[in-house]
Parts: structure tokens; sequence; C-alpha cells
């Protein structure tokens, strides 16, 4: 595990006008040489949606200097988290993860996210989207780096990336491979019931309506297009809560858990995803 930090050169990227896309370019080409083509590459297919603008980008962006003490603080926390968590990794899997984890000004492309970059698997850490979503504690981080961790662990040891036609098997695979995530957050913590979620009655909500929550997904999965899922993502919400799709991947995960070792879940095909949703299920 390679610790890539460029919190010192970062804020390069602001003049007198505030942020600068040529400052950037330069701190961005000096500091992770060949990653601007990838983040460009990313705020291009998402603008071409139409659900964000160039102007939603530069208001964060443009934010990030006023909130430099919220970036500090999650600097010493991402530095806090990283120093040990190889060992804690090797220590609860018996594995070893080849991945470097990058903290860096982004182009709003996410707080985290995973991608290749240089021939070696990634992950992302955008300090601009950390300090939006105030994810910048010693605990947020943790969770933030460990879902991460896990999405990559899925990825080099079973299959994290699947290829379907339909929207249905696309959204049922995120929630299974976003509780894969989960679950390892919480093997790595060493609390099953660990959601880095967890602010304002969040977990006591979400248990509270665990059956109704299964009830609509399992619902949505038939009705509704992918571009209208309203269980991932800080954009979207289901009934005024953030995040549900995470707690309820980590419920089905769990579930299966109880018949499968963790390093054969990594390795599921959507149809035995299918079946054991089904399982999952029953109790709607």
């Amino acid at each position: 595990m390679d610790i890539i930090d460029t919190y010192s050169s970062a804020l390069t990227s602001y003049g007198d006008n505030g942020f600068s896309f040529e400052r950037w370019e330069k701190y961005i080409g000096s500091a992770l040489p060949g990653l601007m083509p990838i983040l460009v590459s990313d705020v291009k297919e998402v603008l071409q949606t139409g659900g964000f603008s160039k102007e939603d980008y530069l208001s964060v962006l443009n934010l990030v200097p006023k909130r430099s003490s919220l970036i500090e603080t999650a600097h010493r926390s991402f530095l806090q988290v990283t120093k040990n968590m190889e060992s804690v990794i090797y220590e609860r899997f018996g594995k070893s993860l080849d991945v470097s984890v990058v903290f860096y000004l982004g182009l709003c492309n996410g707080a985290g996210w995973v991608t290749e970059y240089r021939g070696r698997t990634a992950i992302l850490l955008g300090m601009e989207k950390i300090a939006e979503l105030n994810w910048c504690s010693v605990d947020d981080m943790r969770g933030l780096v460990c879902h991460e961790l896990g999405h990559v662990y899925q990825k080099q040891y079973g299959t994290l990336k699947r290829e379907f036609d339909r929207d249905e098997d696309t959204l049922l695979w995120q929630l299974f491979t976003e509780g894969v995530a989960m679950c390892f957050e919480q093997i790595v913590v060493g609390d099953p019931d660990y959601f880095h979620q967890e602010k304002d009655g969040w977990k006591q909500w979400c248990d509270e309506h665990c059956r109704r929550i299964k009830r609509d997904f399992a619902e949505d999965l038939k009705t509704l297009p992918i571009a209208k899922q309203r269980y991932f993502g800080d954009w979207v919400s289901y009934n005024g809560r953030g995040d549900v799709g995470y707690y309820l991947g980590s419920r089905f995960v769990r579930y299966i858990m109880t018949i499968y070792g963790f390093d054969e879940i990594i390795s599921f095909e959507i149809g035995q995803v299918k079946a054991m949703f089904n399982h999952f299920t029953e109790d709607i």
C-alpha cells in the first residue's frame, strides 16, 4: 500500500479570483502526473447527464480556501488512519492490497473513488468533497478509506465490475458491491454494527425501517431506471435520509455471510446475488 499526500501543494490551485483551472493543472501535473485526463473525463461524463453544471463544480471548489481548517483536520485524520492500515488489513484478512491511496484536490470527482492510475489501482480522496460533506474526523476518514479499500479488496481477490444490459441488474450489483465494502469496513473496525454514516439517529431510523427499505428497494428494482435510484450518493435521498443503500447493502451481505465466507462472496456472479436477494427479501 502506497500513500500519496499532495496536501502541501493543493492550494497553489487558487489565485486572487479563486479557483484557477490553469493553476490546478500545474499542481496536478506536478503532484500526480497523468491523472488530469482521468479527472477531466469524469467531469465531462457527469456534465453530459445534465445533473450538474460547471457552476455547481466551481461553487464547491471556490469554497476550499474558506474551508481550510476543515481540510487541515481531514489531512491530519488521513495521516492517522493510513499510518497502520496495511498491517490492520493483513491481520484481519491475511492478505495485502496493491493500491495507492491519494489525498488530493480534484474537480469534485468524489470524496473517495477507485480508479486505475499509472497501471495501478488507486483510491482518490478528494479534499474538496471531503470538506463539503464534512467527513473530516478520524472516524469519518477511517470509514471513507476502509470503504474504498473494501472495493479494492473485491477487485483484487474477487470480481468488482460486471456489465449488465438491464438497470435492474446494475442496481442490484451496486447494492451488493457497496454492501461488500461496508462489511469490509466493519471487519477492519471490529464492529459488525459500525456505520461511518451514523449521525443524527441515522442507524436507528434505518433499523426501524429495515423491512420497508427492503420492500421499496425490491419494488424499485423492477420499475425505476438507474438514473432515478434514491439509495446511493450524496445528491439523492430515500424518504429524507441519505446513504440508505449502504445500510441495506451491509445487511444484505451480512445475511449472505451467514451461509458463505467473505472471500467466497466477493466472487459471486449476478445469478447468485439474485438468488440470495430473493431469500433476503422473503419477509417483506
